[in-house]
């Protein structure tokens, strides 16, 4: 076997060898990197001679215990992570090698973070065991003390004691709407909301982080929410004639098949745009031109771009598809309204100033998103000419107050140039999971096999006023209208509780000022260090196993990878506890072993049929394979084995060009609206969306319009200045711009060696704002605004725009002597500035820098790791 993938070896690279040089392609290069893999260790000592026949075969055994293992942060990326065990030992990782990596069947590989789960689950810095807050008792909280405490270890059933006990007091004194249950990401799969269900109750919490206005602003425009499939899928890319990404950073953000998919449409010839106030990773490996633009000013653009269309559209150059406006939109112009709407609504008007005086122009957009008129002019046109255009949105363009004008602008654009419905055109937001890649799940996972339990308490907190709520205790329940809340007990049980939410000074405030704050965390975090009593919890890789799935192509299976470490414990296994202490009957909170749960998904998994018509299941199931699973159920056919898929721990749909799971958006809507209404009010594309204005209003924190209308959030680019309109700069001259980068997945994975070496994250500043403040490469420095100040060191680009800086999001906060944030955690300078419907406003933000003492500063890398015990 070991002398034909030697032979194969030798001849793939004697066919890619030219006269002079050897060019090794890429896929080539992972075709041998597949196949070097898959030989091993005791593969190549075998073939250098090192050791015999025998002695290889011994090894290779050794080294062949292979368990699929969760990549599980919330990346949206969900890629293939396998882990070696020997003698119990997680000896070393690897990615997807279970086929060779092709355009059409890609390999489902790891980014940095996936390759350094292991130094996660392993470092110094793992909480071990149960701890309580030294200052605190259930008599004298002494919530002043939160985050400057010292910890103490207990037992974990003075632990569970503790927590209790004062679910009682407080249940008792108050009611259940004094607990505030904050999950997020994996822990919204635990069954800790069940607990307190059970329990009569608790006040949960809503809101949009990661999709801004995104999530719930499109199902009222195009009748489908924004994260099931409103883009066509990745084989249609190739179709595309124009690509533009749009504040859409892949190459950071979505680091597996998305960008691998528009590496393609541009070895196609496909052209690239990128419009974004940084030029980007991915600019720099795909475009062909960037246009710069101030954060959270793209609907001026959008708005502009749509007055250019109206005024150069002509018979001899069309611009605008007006068929499809026509039969397929309301809202567009006067003639195409609402029944009993007022027709001076109307987009096309409100564009070209018909009423109030303020014709779009790119000159006028260009005074505000920094983008020259020429520019903006120019891209208008090749976008109106350019049949089909494809253009994909982030989503942080819409995690800006008052956003909702960005997704109306955008659907409305796409509708004038008539890139819906069709072949290689599309204008929409393509994020996480769909990334590049839109559609109805290929394969998909089957249900648990229990329902959830209602919670008897209907109040909830909007994560855009929350700490405001339970400071003030009053919460907005809609316009004008506010009702009492009075919260005494935070039960956080996901990592970014505290530094993923807007404000994070008021949040410590609101953390102190409760009598109980109890977290389940894996290491000494932001939301941990702020709490009373700590559950260290166990990873992903100490549990039963996990069916998740990424991209709509894949389904992955993992298994337990590990016993726990030291005496972490299952979240499920602390709600367990709390019930019986609770007298809450245990089948209530977990009403099947995990085993049975991940057997059910697995076994009520199905695939699309090969004519593409239909699923089908996808797995098969004997008696035998029952027994050894050690679960119940029943005998099936599908369409692979189901320990195969147990042992290979992913399946994955090969796709083709042209094949029978192509996807195209829309795309019978648009032959025939009428047979194939949209899920709307008026069955169409509502460029004038009433609904959605309502909801806005309903929120009660703004006012909403049925058109996208621009309207500045109050720290948006204007805010920069004293008086906007004779450019005299203000206070906070500068935009804060938060982005995501490789070192954290939201608040997780910054604590890793590697990772802080690697991306020390140092805040970027353009050198023109850098000489203006005496700034040099690795000043100190301040950034600071009326709300909070963290202190970097600066990374001076000309990547940047002038009058932006750059901050990379997700540390723990870190307090020094002044008060300021070492770490860098940008949200203790963005502001709750709440607005509908439910956005936290990111990208909103604005601030001032300065030099800052460099005595006493540490790097990421130097500071003091957080180990206790």
């Amino acid at each position: 076997m070991i002398l034909i993938i030697y032979l194969i070896l030798k001849e793939m690279i004697q066919q890619r060898r030219g006269a002079v040089s050897v060019k090794v392609k890429r896929r080539t290069f992972l075709e041998i990197s597949g196949i070097l893999a898959t030989i091993g260790f005791s593969g190549w000592e075998y073939i250098l001679g090192k050791v015999d026949k025998a002695h290889a075969a011994e090894l290779a055994a050794e080294n062949d215990n292979w368990i699929p293992a969760p990549c599980w942060d919330n990346c949206g990326g969900r890629c293939f992570i396998q882990a070696n065990i020997q003698n119990g030992q997680v000896v070393r990782i690897k990615t997807d090698d279970t086929h060779l990596d092709s355009y059409d069947n890609p390999q489902q590989r790891a980014c940095v973070r996936g390759w350094s789960q292991h130094m996660r689950i392993f470092g110094p810095d793992r909480l071990k065991y149960p701890m309580k807050r030294s200052s605190w008792s259930p008599e004298n909280p002494n919530g002043h003390m939160r985050g400057k405490d010292t910890w103490e270890r207990i037992t974990w059933d003075e632990a569970l004691n503790y927590v209790a006990d004062e679910m009682k007091r407080i249940k008792k004194e108050y009611s259940n709407e004094a607990f505030y249950l904050m999950e997020g990401g994996d822990s919204e799969k635990t069954n800790l909301r069940r607990l307190f269900a059970a329990y009569g109750g608790y006040t949960g919490k809503y809101g949009s982080r990661s999709r801004g206005c995104w999530q719930k602003a499109m199902k009222p425009i195009l009748g489908v929410n924004q994260k099931s499939h409103i883009q066509n899928d990745r084989m249609d890319l190739l179709n595309a004639k124009l690509i533009i990404l749009w504040g859409n950073n892949p190459a950071v953000t979505q680091t597996g098949t998305s960008v691998q998919n528009l590496i393609r449409a541009k070895e196609k010839g496909i052209r690239f745009i990128v419009v974004d106030p940084i030029y980007t990773e991915t600019a720099a490996m795909l475009a062909d031109q960037y246009i710069p633009i101030r954060p959270a000013t793209d609907t001026t653009m959008l708005l502009a771009m749509a007055y250019v269309m109206i005024k150069e559209d002509s018979k001899n150059t069309p611009m605008i598809d007006w068929d499809f406006l026509n039969r397929c939109t309301v809202g567009f112009d006067a003639e195409h309204m609402h029944e009993g709407a007022d027709p001076k609504e109307n987009f096309k008007d409100y564009v070209l100033g018909t009423y109030d005086g303020i014709a779009k122009t790119p000159d006028w957009a260009s005074e505000i998103c920094g983008t020259p008129a020429k520019l903006i002019y120019e891209l208008a046109i090749e976008v109106g000419r350019t049949k089909p255009t494809t253009i994909l949105f982030g989503w942080n363009s819409a995690r800006v107050e008052k956003a909702q004008h960005i997704c109306l602008a955008q659907v409305t654009l796409g509708a004038m140039t008539g890139n819906h419905g069709i072949a290689g055109g599309a204008f929409t937001v393509s994020n996480q999971e769909p990334s590049t890649n839109g559609g109805p799940n290929l394969v998909k996972a089957g249900k648990k096999g229990y329902e959830d339990i209602e919670n008897p308490v209907k109040t909830m907190l909007c994560t855009n006023e929350h700490w405001e709520a339970i400071l003030s205790g009053q919460y907005t329940a809609g316009p004008d209208k506010k009702e009492d809340i009075d919260i005494h007990m935070i039960y956080s049980c996901f990592s970014g509780c505290l530094t993923q939410t807007n404000n994070i000074n008021k949040g410590i405030e609101a953390y102190r000022k409760v009598d109980t704050v109890v977290s389940h965390q894996m290491y000494m975090d932001t939301t941990a260090m702020f709490s009373d009593i700590i559950f260290p919890v166990t990873f992903p890789w100490e549990k039963e196993g996990a069916v998740l799935t990424g991209n709509r192509e894949m389904l992955i299976w993992t298994g337990k990878v590990m016993e726990p470490l030291y005496e972490t414990r299952d979240d499920n296994w602390i709600a367990a506890e709390l019930a019986k202490r609770l007298n809450i009957d245990e089948k209530l909170v977990n009403p099947l072993p995990e085993k049975q749960i991940l057997f059910n998904m697995v076994a009520g998994a199905s695939v699309i049929k090969e004519n593409g018509n239909g699923y089908e299941p996808l797995v098969s199931i004997t008696k035998k394979d029952i027994e050894i699973l050690k679960v119940q159920g029943n005998e099936q056919k599908g369409r692979i084995p189901i320990l195969e898929f147990k042992e290979k721990g992913i399946y994955q749909v090969e796709r083709k060009e042209n094949d029978n799971y192509r996807y195209i958006h829309n795309e019978k809507f648009r032959k025939d609206p009428e047979k194939y209404p949209l899920d709307t009010r008026s069955g169409k594309i509502q460029i004038h969306c009433q609904e959605l204005s309502d909801l806005v209003t309903a929120a009660g924190w703004n006012k909403g319009n049925p058109i996208a209308v621009y309207d500045p959030p109050r720290a948006g680019y204007e805010a920069t200045f004293a008086d906007f309109k004779k450019k005299i700069k203000g206070k906070y001259p500068l935009q804060i711009c938060c982005i995501h980068g490789r070192r954290f997945t939201h608040s997780s994975m910054g604590n890793v060696r590697w990772l802080k070496e690697a991306f020390p994250n140092h805040v970027l500043i353009n050198p023109i704002d850098a000489k203006k403040r005496k700034i040099k490469e690795r000043s100190v420095i301040r950034i600071y605004n009326s709300i909070g100040s963290i202190v970097r060191r600066a990374k001076l680009s000309e990547r940047i725009m002038p009058g932006i800086i750059v901050i990379y999001e997700g540390p723990a906060v870190e307090f020094n002597k002044d008060g300021y944030c070492i770490a860098g955690s940008p949200n203790i300078l963005t502001g709750d500035y709440p607005s509908g419907p439910d956005i936290e406003s990111w990208q909103a933000c604005i601030g001032q820098v300065e030099l800052y003492p460099e005595s006493g500063f540490k790097d990421d890398i130097n500071q003091p790791e957080r180990i206790y015990f």
